[in-house]
This record gives structure tokens, sequence and C-alpha cells, in this order.
């Protein structure tokens, strides 16, 4: 363990160098080439020869073959950027209307130093490691695709690991590792309901069938489904983000739209939230003798940590940084994360590293002055080889 925290403090430099050209050169998307091609050129760089490109359009897997018998561990690292126009003034700033203001450039180097030291370990490393290096995270889209072209087989996994970096959980500060049992993000769905009625003078409501109206009335209904028939120890959102209706000040279109997302923690909630929403916008309607259209589109599951791998990844920490670096994340997020798709197959553990600069000087994730604390990088490549190396 001493070894690996030495090696991963001494090639934090060069975990900095890597995070910094990805964060300068960011891709979106399915469609991250250049940054399969660097991380390709790196493993190589390091004796990797067992490398697939193109998993997932851009995806990039590769193993690491230990020299003692063992299982398969997968490390995932998800590796886009997001259609944002970067404001950090940082001298590696991306300038070509995209920016990595959620933290995954770091994600990709911290990965890539994992790799690093887990080559330099082969002969004390036990079974296989997968390197999953994934695309399209913001959309949810990449960990399905990674999937569909057979991320998960030629070796299965039997374990899989990743982390997150930034400031999604308040109580721990820079350089800490948070873990969590259990639920730690929500499963993401989207809908679309259009209304549909009968357009019209403004001034004769009587002749019309007014889509508006409806919409309305399923704004305000829609918000009881959480209210009065979720169970309240099970945390749930429906939000409308938009309402589209009308192009004029005196006429009654005969159609109007409203879009969101419903966010959960537990299966069956999800799945009653859907069901309800559309009943009720589908109520709404015929009650005012309109039609609803109800688009469901269902993202990724709720993110569920498997206790014995959190066990096993919460006693890797702390052989890095101590019992007092180390603490459970306080409560889940209702933000999604395509994670949970590999989660779904294999027992394993998503985590926890807060890179926080603090006194006033952090923004949140998605925001054009996103920025890290590069100092902490280490921390994930030393914890996640050391998971590597103890976990069986």
């Amino acid at each position: 363990m001493t070894d690996i925290k030495k090696r991963a403090q001494a090639l934090n430099p060069q975990i900095v160098e890597w995070r910094r050209h990805f964060h300068q050169n960011p891709e979106t998307g399915l469609d991250t080439p250049l940054t399969e091609a660097f991380i390709v050129e790196r493993l190589r760089e390091m004796g990797i020869d067992e490398i697939r490109k193109g998993v997932g359009r851009h995806g990039v897997t590769a193993l690491i073959r230990g020299e003692k018998p063992g299982k398969v561990l997968g490390i995932r690292a998800d590796i886009d950027a997001l259609p944002v126009m970067e404001d950090t003034g940082l001298p590696f700033a991306a300038t070509n209307n995209r920016m990595h203001a959620c933290g995954h450039d770091a994600h990709v180097a911290i990965l890539l130093g994992t790799a690093k030291i887990l080559v330099e370990n082969r002969k004390k490393l036990p079974g296989t490691i997968k390197l999953i290096f994934q695309p399209s995270e913001e959309t949810s889209e990449g960990a399905p695709a990674m999937i569909r072209d057979g991320v998960m087989e030629n070796p299965a996994m039997d374990a899989i690991i990743g982390l997150h970096t930034g400031n999604l959980w308040k109580g721990l500060s820079s350089g800490m590792v948070g873990y969590r049992y259990g639920v730690l993000m929500a499963a993401t769905d989207w809908f679309t309901v259009t209304f549909e009625g009968k357009g019209g003078h403004g001034a004769t409501p009587h002749l019309t069938v007014d889509p508006i109206a409806m919409a309305c009335q399923a704004f305000s209904a829609i918000q009881m489904i959480v209210s009065r028939e979720t169970n309240p120890l099970s945390p749930a959102v429906i939000t409308v983000g938009k309402i589209c209706g009308g192009t004029a000040l005196n006429v009654i279109a005969p159609t109007c739209t409203i879009s969101g997302t419903i966010r959960s923690l537990d299966p069956e909630t999800r799945a009653m939230l859907s069901e309800r929403l559309r009943a009720v916008c589908d109520g709404i309607a015929r009650s005012m003798r309109g039609r609803a259209d109800v688009q469901m589109t269902f993202g990724t599951p709720a993110l569920i940590n498997d206790r014995e791998i959190t066990d096993r990844l919460r006693k890797a920490a702390v052989d890095i940084l101590g019992e007092e670096a180390v603490a459970e994340v306080p409560e889940p997020t209702m933000g999604g994360e395509d994670m949970a798709y590999f989660l779904e197959k294999v027992p394993g553990s998503f985590f926890f590293l807060p890179s926080m600069y603090g006194g006033g000087k952090d923004y949140p994730h998605h925001h054009p002055k996103f920025d890290l604390d590069e100092e902490v990088f280490w921390i994930g490549s030393a914890v996640m080889a050391h998971f590597a190396m103890t976990w069986q």
C-alpha cells in the first residue's frame, strides 16, 4: 500500500498534464475520436496491448492481466464533455464551445494513472483489470452503447468500480473519499405531453377546446402525485421544465406541450410515477374535451452500490488516507449517472473524490467557470489501484 500511495503521489503531475490535455480538447456525446486516440496512445506507451477501440462508437476497453490468479475487475471512467462555452480563464481552457464542466477530464486522467500503477505492479496483481473509458455519460447513451458492443463480455466482469470528482456532495472536503451503501444517485426519466384541443378566437372560448388550460391543470395535478401518492420515505421529483403553446395573444392554440423530468430512488416508485403521470394527464385532457399524447423516455436507473464491494472500497481508501479522511456520503442526490447500467449487471461501487478549492472559488457542475483542485487527483488513482490489488 505504501508503495502504491507514494507512486500515485509522484504520478500526480503526469495525471494533471493528461487532465489538462483532455480539458483543452473536449468532445461531446458518442463522438469522441480524438479523446479515444489519445487514450489508446497512452495505454500502448504503458505496455498494454489488449486494447479494443470503437466500443460504443468511440469508447475504449483494455485488459491488464495480473500474474496471480483471480477475478475480473472493471474500472470505469466517463470521457465526454458538455456543450458549454468555457469561462474559466484557465491557460488550458477549451475554445471550441465545448467544456469539461463535470470533471470527466479528471476521471480519464485518474484512470490512466491507475492503469500505469497496475501495469507496474502486474507481477503482484491478482486476476484481470478491464479498463473502461466510456463516452456520452451526459446523454446517458454511452453505457448502454458499450454494453451493446460487448463490454460486459470477453472476459465477463465479477465487479466494477468508478469515481466522480468535483463538489457534488456537501460535508466532505477536498482530498477526502466519500462512499455510500445502497442508493447513491437517482433514476432519471423524461416526459413530453402534447395536449390537443380545438383552436379558435380568444373572444369565443366556448367555441374552442383549450389545450393551454389542460396543460395548466396538468402542471398542478402532477405535483400531487409526489405529494399525495408517493411514500414520503421514498424521495421523488417531477419537474416541468418547458411549456410551449400558442403564437398570438388573442388566439387559443390547437395544441400545447409540456416537458420535464422524473427523478426517483426506488424502482417501484419509478414505475408508479410514470404510470400515474400518464393517467393524470390523460384524465385531465378527457375531462376538458381534449386528448393527451404522453411520451416517456426512460433514462438511467438508480445507481445502487453493492454493500460488500463498498466495504472493501472503504477499506482501500482508509489504507491510503486514514480513517479521518474517509466518510460516508450523507444522502443520495437526485442527479443521475449512467454508471448505474453497469451496476445493474455486476456488483460494484461508485465513490466520490471531492476536489474543491473552497473560499468561495467553487462553481457547480455544468457551470462555465467550473474547475477542479488538481492536487488531489492522485488519491483517485491510489485508491482504485490499491482496491484492485486487494479486493479479492
